[in-house]
């Protein structure tokens, strides 16, 4: 007696596929989460330096992350509407190809995960530091689109509004100083007592010689 074994369709491959992907995606949310908090915390230290490029370099290149893992999350939700389809046979092609962008974008995303070290490179000065700057922003260059380079300049704004700040609030003040009450200036006249009123007009009634 034969075993009824049931048979892996493409449909089932795609959705375990998807499945895959989405579980990656998952653990590389959490693990650039750590990374783009770094280079929020970079940006503002560049800031407070006066090293505004190195700020701005900073928060493209955690733009650019962020994006990667969005635009992977929203095509992952739309190829599982697709597989959802019962006319999966005539989308197939669509999907497959759907899954090959997602593996390129977390490839994509994968390759920025290159630890805290390459993310504090962003602020060193050495020549090996400042050749992967150059590097990043050479990479950036045609990857950010526009309404994203809006988003960084308002977040560059908002953080030099707090970094100013907070230096405003560290700076010494003097010591605050109450000056006294100014008393009544006293009348330096003598007073003379009654006893030596008469002596005085005595006085004052003997002709010069």
């Amino acid at each position: 007696m034969g075993a009824n074994g049931s048979k892996v369709t493409a449909q089932d491959k795609a959705i375990l596929d998807m499945k895959i992907q989405r579980d990656k995606l998952h653990q590389y949310q959490r693990r650039i989460t750590v990374l783009t908090d770094k280079e929020t915390d970079i940006a503002r230290e560049m800031l407070a330096k006066g090293d505004k490029e190195r700020a701005l370099l900073a928060l493209r290149r955690k733009k650019y992350q962020q994006s990667l893992l969005s635009q992977t999350d929203s095509q992952l939700e739309q190829l599982e509407k697709l597989t959802s389809n019962v006319e999966f046979a005539l989308i197939q092609k669509d999907v497959l190809f759907g899954l090959q962008q997602g593996t390129r974008v977390l490839n994509d995303i994968h390759k920025e995960m290159g630890g805290i070290e390459n993310v504090e490179k962003l602020m060193g000065e050495s020549a090996d530091a400042i050749a992967y700057q150059q590097e990043i922003s050479d990479m950036l260059g045609g990857r950010i689109s526009a309404h994203d380079e809006d988003e960084v300049e308002e977040e560059l704004e908002a953080l030099e509004r707090e970094v100013t700040g907070k230096i405003s609030q560290k700076l010494p003040t003097g010591p605050e100083t109450t000056l006294p009450d100014l008393q009544p200036v006293p009348n330096h006249e003598p007073v003379h007592s009654a006893a030596e009123q008469p002596q005085k007009q005595k006085l004052e009634a003997i002709p010069a010689s």
